[in-house]
């Protein structure tokens, strides 16, 4: 029997990946970069999951602790800050894994590739962000982001 691999153009092709499944949040710290001082931007128990998958998509949720519902404009507007939230398909290159956002909670981010470093310990997934201007919280920071995987 003769087997044939086909590529097709925007379907990312399945391979092992050390990040497949499913994981959640433990620990969410931000640093500023004239500081250097982090500081649990989302509180000191935020919520959240990051799901990779077998194809390479990936669908990212963190929400900041003490959540309520939004029961003015001003207040459901509020909400934005303490949530972050995309998809789209990864690539892993080393420790490196970039997202091609293909959808997100700030419309800035879609069309754009966000690109993570990452270190696997065990069950426990370690991310760090690049220096950026965040939409969520002034200056330039980054993200320190530690997973646990589901089990």
């Amino acid at each position: 029997m003769l087997g044939v691999a086909v590529a097709i153009p925007g379907v990312a092709q399945a391979s092992e990946s050390p990040l497949a499944g499913a994981w959640q949040l433990v620990g969410y710290q931000v640093q500023s970069q004239g500081s250097l001082k982090e500081v649990p931007a989302m509180g000191e128990h935020p919520t959240g999951r990051v799901i990779f998958t077998a194809d390479h998509r990936v669908a990212f949720v963190l929400t900041g602790e003490g959540r309520t519902v939004g029961k003015t404009d001003a207040a459901k507007s509020a909400l934005l800050n303490t949530l972050v939230a995309y998809t789209g398909i990864e690539q892993i290159d080393g420790n490196q894994w970039c997202t091609q956002v293909q959808a997100a909670w700030n419309p800035e981010w879609v069309g754009t590739t966000q690109c993570r470093e990452f270190q696997v310990e065990g069950d426990r997934l370690k991310v760090l962000t690049p220096w950026r201007h965040m939409p969520n919280w002034p200056g330039v920071t980054r993200s320190i982001i530690t997973f646990e995987r589901d089990k």
